[in-house]
């Protein structure tokens, strides 16, 4: 489930709204998009996918919302690791082993 959008990496390009196909997240006139229907994330992990500075994290956990803090989320390299996983990004290659992490959080 999405958990959060970073305020410090946004760079407000909507894609995330863009791409969700379950309408999520709201758009916001100059600033960060919000996240307004968290119950309808279906952990398809398609605005992580889609953001180009790693501003996302989705839990792999689709039934339920847990607090994350962004600092911790930063340290782990979890921000963005879904995109990083599947070899999207600059420099980036595709590392199956890493979908493993991604379930058990680090």
């Amino acid at each position: 489930m999405i958990e959060l959008v970073s305020s410090e990496r946004c760079i407000n390009c909507d894609l995330c709204v863009q791409v969700c196909p379950t309408n999520v997240f709201d758009a916001v006139p100059g600033d960060n998009p919000v996240i307004a229907r968290q119950d309808d994330c279906q952990t398809c992990f398609m605005c992580e996918a889609y953001c180009p500075v790693d501003a996302l994290y989705v839990a792999p956990f689709a039934e339920q919302q847990i607090i994350v803090a962004q600092a911790q989320l930063e340290a782990a390299e979890l921000l963005g690791s879904y995109r990083r996983s599947i070899g999207w990004g600059i420099g980036a290659k595709p590392a199956p082993d890493q979908s493993f992490r991604l379930l058990r959080g680090g």
